[in-house]
Order: C-alpha cells, then structure tokens, then sequence
C-alpha cells in the first residue's frame, strides 16, 4: 500500500481513449468515503462531460485567468500561452470533474467552518486521486475553479450554494510521470 501511494503522480497528457460513466461513477462513490469535519460532506461534484459545458467552462476560467494576468503585468504572449494550454487540457480531458463546498452544509457560519469545509472537499480530491490510481488511470488536481468561482458557477450552472474548489481532469496516461521532487522530510518536521 505505501509503494502505490507513493507511485500516485500527476498526469496531464491522456490518450483519446473516453473514461467509461461506470468509472466515473465508481470513482465518485470512492470520493465520497473521504473523512470530513464533523461528518458534514460538503462536498459537491459536477461532472462536465458536454463539449458545450466544457467550452463555457473553458471561457469562464480563462476569461478571469486573462484579467489576473494583465492586472499583475503579464506579458500578452504569456497570458496568451497559458490560456491555450488551459483550454487545451479542458477540451483534452477524457473526464473532467468539479469539486465544491455546500456552504450551506455548515454547523454554524464562521471562517473556521468554510476553512473545514474546504478542507474535507480537498480531502475527497485526495481520495479521487487515489481511486483513478487504482483503477490504472492518470489524473491531476486543478486549482483554477477557486480563483474564478462565481464565473465557474455560472458557466456550469450550478446552485449558488456550491462553492467550486478545484477539479480533476481523468484519463488513460499517454505520458510517463515525471521523478517527484521532494523536499527533504528533516526540513518539514518537528518533534516536540
């Protein structure tokens, strides 16, 4: 068990091969048996599967990717790079997966709560991950939903109540993993 998590990389090239909805389904369900504060389950996934749906998305994302990007002085060539290889993965994606908080599904109001919140919709990333691993299939974890959650909201529809977090692109490998660069344990670690 600790060499296959330990083989887990990200994946960002896939063959053309489609991620059949039964997996899709299984991973989901997988997801789901993720720890969360106070048992709440917050989390919330939109599975963007329409050529339709993803062009919106694609738009959205890089719409506010663009205007963060001039508003920090980028380069119009960079801004323009990063968006083509944005909507080229979006559109490439065998699978494409948005994850959410129900901010609604919450004890009580309070930063510490959304922090838990977000904390559990990571936690049920982690174990997406983990079960597309399983399954022989590569994924990666994507954090441009948080950075433009009212235009992914609105690009997909959904309830003003989900709060996108992150999404994971799915699929059958067409590239090795790369060697993970790790930070020496020493470094990160403290015992008292």
């Amino acid at each position: 068990m600790r060499d296959f998590l330990r083989a887990r990389r990200s994946i960002r090239r896939f063959k053309a091969e489609p991620v059949p909805d039964s997996v899709i389904q299984d991973l989901l369900a997988t997801a789901t048996f993720a720890p969360s504060a106070h048992n709440r389950q917050p989390w919330r996934f939109a599975v963007v599967a329409t050529p339709t749906a993803r062009q919106r998305l694609g738009a959205a994302l890089t719409a506010k990717m663009r205007a963060d990007m001039r508003a920090e002085g980028a380069p119009a060539d960079e801004i323009e790079t990063r968006v083509s290889r944005s909507l080229c993965r979006i559109d490439e994606a065998p699978a494409l997966i948005l994850l959410s908080r129900d901010v609604t599904d919450v004890r009580v109001d309070t930063p510490e709560e959304a922090v838990m919140g977000a904390q559990s919709v990571a936690l049920a990333s982690l174990q997406l991950l983990l079960a597309a691993h399983a399954a022989g299939l590569g994924a990666n974890w994507i954090c441009w939903p948080l950075y433009a959650q009212t235009e992914t909201r609105l690009a997909l529809d959904l309830p003003d109540t989900w709060e996108p977090q992150g999404m994971v692109v799915i699929g059958h490998p067409d590239e090795e993993p790369k060697e993970k660069t790790l930070k020496p344990l020493e470094a990160l670690t403290v015992y008292r």
